[in-house]
């Protein structure tokens, strides 16, 4: 007997479900992986986010519908599938090695304006079209195995389910255990090894069984396919949909992930957990809409019924986001672990947003069920819906990044998408409800008025939709518990990459980003930035060219902008917004940096912005997001020191700012470790509240450094140094002795603190994982005084007067510090 005829084809189809599994897993570890590795070349802006998304969805768009065009039939589907799948581990490992190549040779040619997104386009696209045609190719290939059956169609979206239910795994995998305790090179050898695995036995079983499976139906004829095939307009109109629930779909998902990540801080567990959560709802639909495709009579019916029922959908998802969630009594910060945490905002991002992935999981399989007719290729069948599905899908993802939050605010954008399902349920329904109503059936009018009463109910659940509120916007996380004292948020604004507030406490002007005040006018918050400015410019000896990176409020900017011996000051900000709203609302706070003729402001990610240009700065000083912001670790790794570091002039300065609050101790020993790898001779400036650490500023020079005391004296009391004096005596330095005073070490004497310090790289950035578990911790002052307890008076850093050296030690020594209670 030949081996193909040993077994029952159908038997095989629960070990093909399994394998669609570890396909949807692999893929997902990819993704992650490829976009945190293209990012530390094209950016991490919304356009840069955009064009890697709508590449990867693209290549998959493509391979669906490609490979039934170009493959044979006659092929074995089983066989192919497996060898796209050896295919996609092959290309996974290899793109470990062409990553970096592509990144060297784009960072050479990169640059700005509609060319350097070229580019970002075309680089996406020859790292990761590859992979994703072969990715989207695979359920078309194994769709040739499975007739167009009821049965046959329902097993495709259990395959479809499979593969979401894989992915959901991958993603967790990926996002809480692989990158966060390895790197991005073990998460690949982990996916590849699933990819071989799958091929393997992919091949097993197509050695074992005939290239058509012939699936048994439980219908009388098993053989039949499905009846009353749809007719060419009625098949364009479910491609329609499908399209536009695809467009829903990831609209949605974009607009959702940004409120959630407010509600629970944009870390990269949060983007994971979120992006699980909605990929659990697709899956659980899709298994839904498979069993409902094999039985009911009408699949197009289902298909619109599900469109129309996603306005509800989204409704409640809207209210949940954006009225209640933000005002459930949880303070985040009383936590024993941050796992505790997590499971919190899985539940509470499972309970807002279930219903809408259940609906679109389900259109799936209802999709392919509706344009199903007898004699053709399935393999044609599910390429087609699969492509139409995730070109709706790619302008979904980048409409919203780019056109409809930016433009329309989330609660407008959120109606759009309502009354697009809600047309989109339109289009299916009422040709078929409305000609039902013309025969002659009995109650022929129940449906026509259930559509009616449907869409009107629609229509009011479309205007209930509510502004996204300022205290969630301001305060994230802990909305709940700034009821009542949040103070005046008299300006909210939602960008591209982020949204902001402005709120005003007393006398106290606050910069929200980020879901929390990052920047302010109260004296702890001023001192730090103004430190962080004035250090940069009165180290080096000619600082006539600066750059900061991150505008936040512009007080750091501010402070360099005043130093007479500055001609040029850059600003590199990711989101376009902060500026304009800076400018308008911190103007006397920042010496209205950004209207000064010698300011310029570049709307860029700063890590692809120094890649790509030629210029080179006296000093460099970084305030990004905090560190546990997806995203903003590209902006602490070894790698971006040390070309920050490339891109000084002689005898330049790079000086960054260090939270110490918000964080752990693992956290911030990675920030100083890595920084002092690059900068060997580095200093630590503390800034303490109330005799507590606070944060610090690290100091990193190109050649060691050294201060007399004296000169610096000199210096801030002379007439051309009167704005910069002045601007020191508003946080209460008074004098270079009070500067110097805030020494907190060097990196010298910190080499046992620093033993036990994870260095964050490229290839891992550690320090995201690490900072994303701390972001509810408040340990400024422990983590303070331990760097404290390695603190020595600094010989031969100083010089001056036997009288002022006499005094700067005394002073540092009597600074206040952190206590470790």
């Amino acid at each position: 007997m030949d081996a193909t005829e040993s077994s029952s084809p159908d038997q095989w189809l629960p070990v093909l479900l399994l394998l669609f599994v570890g396909s949807g897993a692999a893929a997902l570890i990819y993704e992650i992986v490829w976009f945190q590795m293209l990012e530390l070349f094209v950016g991490s802006s919304s356009v840069s986010i955009g064009v890697l998304l709508g590449t990867f969805m693209g290549g998959m768009c493509l391979g669906s519908f490609l490979l039934p065009r170009y493959i044979s039939p006659r092929h074995h589907p089983l066989k192919v599938y497996a060898l796209l799948e050896i295919a996609i581990g092959t290309i996974g490992l290899l793109l470990l090695l062409v990553l970096p190549l592509v990144g060297h040779v784009y960072t050479a040619w990169g640059g700005y304006g509609v060319t350097g997104y070229l580019l970002r386009g075309l680089v996406a696209s020859i790292c990761l079209l590859p992979p994703t045609l072969a990715m989207g190719a695979t359920l078309p290939a194994v769709a040739r195995w499975v007739q167009t059956t009821p049965t046959g169609v329902s097993w495709l979206g259990f395959f479809y389910a499979g593969n979401i239910a894989g992915a959901v795994m991958g993603t967790l995998l990926a996002g809480f255990y692989l990158l966060r305790v390895f790197d991005m090179s073990t998460a690949t050898y982990v996916a590849a090894a699933i990819n071989f695995a799958v091929g393997g036995l992919g091949l097993l079983v197509a050695a074992r069984t005939p290239a058509t499976a012939g699936v048994r139906d439980s219908d009388p004829n098993p053989g039949s396919l499905i009846a009353n095939p749809s007719g060419s307009s009625d098949r364009a109109l479910v491609y329609v949909a499908i399209a536009l629930s695809g467009f829903c779909a990831l609209a949605a998902q974009v607009i959702w992930t940004r409120i959630l990540s407010l509600l629970f801080g944009a870390s990269t567990y949060t983007f994971s957990l979120i992006l699980a959560v909605f990929l659990i709802g697709l899956g659980i639909g899709s298994s839904l809409g498979a069993i409902i495709a094999k039985g009911v009579e009408r699949p197009r019916i289902a298909l619109g019924w599900c469109q129309l029922l996603n306005v509800g959908a989204m409704a409640w998802s809207a209210y949940m986001l954006m009225a209640s969630l933000p005002y459930w009594p949880i303070n985040t910060s009383i936590t024993t672990s941050i796992w505790y945490n997590f499971q919190l905002d899985f539940v509470r991002a499972f309970w807002a947003v279930l219903p809408g992935p259940i609906l679109w999981g389900a259109s799936f399989p209802l999709a392919l069920a509706a344009v199903a007719r007898r004699g053709e290729d399935p393999g044609r069948l599910v390429g087609g819906v699969y492509a139409a599905n995730t070109v709706g899908a790619i302008f979904g993802s980048v409409v919203a990044s780019l056109v409809l939050v930016y433009w329309f605010g989330s609660q407008r954008a959120q109606q759009v998408l309502m009354i697009v399902s809600g047309m989109s349920g339109l289009l299916l329904l009422a040709p078929a409800e409305l000609g039902s109503a013309a025969g002659k059936r009995p109650l022929r009018w129940v449906a026509p008025a259930a559509l009616v009463v449907a869409l009107g109910l629609a229509a009011f659940l479309i205007r209930t939709v509510p502004t996204i509120p300022g205290i969630l916007v301001a305060y994230g996380r802990y909305a709940a518990t700034w009821l009542g004292q949040e103070g005046d948020i008299f300006y909210v604004g939602e960008g591209l990459s982020s949204s902001v507030a402005v709120s005003r406490f007393g006398e106290v002007m606050n910069y929200h980003n980020a879901g929390k005040v990052q920047a302010s006018s109260q004296p702890q918050d001023m001192r730090l930035q103004r430190m962080l400015g004035h250090f940069t410019t009165l180290v080096p000896k000619s600082p006539k060219k600066v750059l900061v990176i991150g505008c936040g409020a512009g007080a750091t900017a501010g402070a360099v902008s005043i130093d007479q011996n500055v001609e040029t000051l850059i600003i590199a900000e990711i989101e376009p917004l902060v500026p304009r709203v800076v400018s308008e609302h911190f103007g006397e706070h920042n010496f209205h940096v950004v209207r000064n003729p010698k300011t310029h402001v570049v709307i860029d990610d700063a890590r692809h912005f120094l890649l790509t240009t030629d210029e080179t700065f006296d000093a460099i000083t970084s305030d990004p997001l905090d560190p546990w912001v997806k995203g903003a670790a590209t902006l602490y790794t070894k790698e971006f020191f040390e070309l920050a570091k490339s891109k000084l002039n002689p005898g330049g300065t790079v000086t960054l700012f260090v939270q110490l609050y918000e964080s752990t101790p693992e956290a911030v020993k990675s920030e100083i470790g890595t920084f002092f790898e690059v900068f060997p001779n580095g200093v630590i400036w503390g800034n303490t509240h109330q005799g507590r650490g606070y944060d610090t500023v690290l100091m990193g020079t190109v050649d060691p450094p050294h201060f007399n005391v004296d000169e610096w004296e000199t210096r801030l009391n002379s007439p051309s140094y009167a704005a910069v004096k002045e601007s020191l005596r508003e946080i209460s330095i008074y004098s270079a002795v009070d500067l110097f005073a805030n020494y907190a070490g060097r990196a010298s004497d910190m080499k046992a603190y620093l033993a036990d310090a994870q260095i964050n790289r490229d290839r891992d950035l550690r320090l995201q994982y690490l900072a994303g578990l701390g972001l509810n911790l408040y340990q400024s002052g422990p983590i303070y005084a331990d760097i404290l307890r390695h603190k020595k008076y600094p010989e031969g850093l100083f010089s001056g007067s036997p009288e002022t050296l006499e005094r700067l030690r005394a002073a540092i020594a009597s600074a206040p510090g952190g206590d470790a209670h």
